[in-house]
């Protein structure tokens, strides 16, 4: 990185800040850094300089982390957002979940925070090609956000978020509802009752998995099939589904928390959005891809970085990004087929969600040419041999006819 990255830390605590200052020093070279003492003093560096991050403590007084992040997220959403908190609740972590890039605790050492900031950098540096530009500035309609996604965000948030009253944002939206309830009364999630309502939908899956489905759904049904002559929604939507619920499987092998788990899902349904985008703007060119595949016998990313000069990654990458979604979600989206190429080195969401969309492809016979594993990456975390415990987990249900 040629231009040194101007980071802004915000603690009140000043000993703090000053042992950030002393454990950063040798960064100094690489990175412009300022301290700020409160939320107010942020916002005021904020509107005076430009700051490519901000690494905030969440339990301020006054103004709190939760609140300055807000509205960095407004001013600047284009900043990486990183908290670095000691003792944060649970409820606390949920209602920021989704204005953070990546959350760390106190003591945090200088390797793990350079880590952090440096890999949500090289992904931006990834999204920001000349290829990758030229491709978006080509699209004519990117999917936008749902407001009933953002309504639950809010309510989330604000603190005041229940299963009812989730439920009760859901239900304003009869079309939303009819599709939950029937993914949800489907064998894909293997209820032993029938779910009636969104209430029940939400106690029994969790705030994060409801706003997830809310979103997907959302997404694929911003797209008319009859306008896709080149890819089918439905074959897309299954092959979504399954990858979500594969990459939440492998990573509960792992010992994935929760939260961790929640967000494999998400990234497993949301990894090839950037095939609904490139096919519905760009079909000419989008079944010359899949001719080019087709004719060579390549995998269709390979045939996209020839056609488009991009993936369909990249794609969807850049969309949950300029969405402000967090890290983990377009990491998996953008390096899914290359694994390897992205500068993280232990087993997270992006390992989860390209094992599983393989394993998916592998359980298809139909397809052209199955996505291949990369065992180089995989063996530099030394998790090769975890393959056959997670194609276990993930097809074994398959095979005895329980999808979810």
């Amino acid at each position: 990185m040629p231009d040194n990255k101007r980071v802004l830390f915000v603690d009140d605590e000043p000993r703090i800040l000053d042992g950030l200052r002393r454990m950063l020093r040798p960064m100094r070279h690489q990175w412009d850094m300022a301290f700020a003492g409160s939320g107010p003093d942020a916002l005021d560096l904020l509107a005076r300089e430009p700051f490519d991050a901000i690494v905030t403590d969440m339990r301020m007084p006054g103004m709190d982390g939760a609140q300055l992040l807000k509205e960095v997220i407004k001013r600047y959403p284009r900043m990486i957002r990183i908290a670095l908190s000691g003792q944060t609740s649970s409820e606390t972590m949920f209602q920021v979940s989704g204005m953070i890039h990546q959350y760390l605790s106190k003591p945090c050492d200088a390797k793990i925070l350079k880590s952090a900031l440096v890999n949500a950098w090289t992904v931006r540096d990834h999204l920001e090609t000349v290829e990758l530009r030229e491709l978006i500035s080509q699209i004519e309609t990117l999917p936008s956000l749902p407001s009933l996604y953002q309504e639950i965000v809010e309510s989330v948030q604000s603190n005041k978020s229940s299963s009812k009253e989730v439920g009760r944002i859901v239900s304003k939206d009869i079309g939303m509802t009819a599709k939950i309830l029937k993914l949800v009364n489907s064998a894909f999630f293997g209820f032993p009752r029938h779910i009636a309502n969104p209430v029940q939908a939400v106690v029994l899956l969790g705030l994060e998995t409801i706003k997830n489905l809310i979103l997907s759904i959302h997404i694929f049904s911003q797209f008319d099939q009859a306008e896709l002559e080149t890819l089918s929604l439905d074959a897309l939507w299954s092959h979504s589904m399954a990858v979500g619920a594969f990459a939440k499987r492998i990573a509960k092998t792992e010992s994935a928390d929760q939260k961790s788990s929640d967000e494999a899902f998400i990234a497993g349904m949301l990894h090839d959005v950037g095939k609904l985008v490139l096919a519905a703007n760009l079909p000419q060119k989008y079944g010359a891809m899949l001719a080019l595949a087709a004719e060579e016998g390549i995998e269709q990313s390979e045939a996209e970085y020839r056609i488009f000069g991009a993936s369909h990654g990249d794609v969807g990458a850049f969309l949950l990004e300029f969405w402000g979604l967090p890290d983990p979600l377009f990491v998996a989206a953008a390096f899914h087929h290359t694994p390897g190429k992205h500068s993280d080195k232990d087993f997270n969401t992006l390992t989860a969600v390209h094992v599983a969309n393989v394993l998916e492809h592998e359980a298809d016979p139909a397809k052209a040419v199955a996505a291949a594993m990369d065992r180089s990456y995989l063996s530099g975390l030394g998790l090769t041999e975890r393959i056959p415990v997670w194609r276990e987990s993930c097809l074994k249900p398959i095979q005895e006819g329980t999808p979810g």
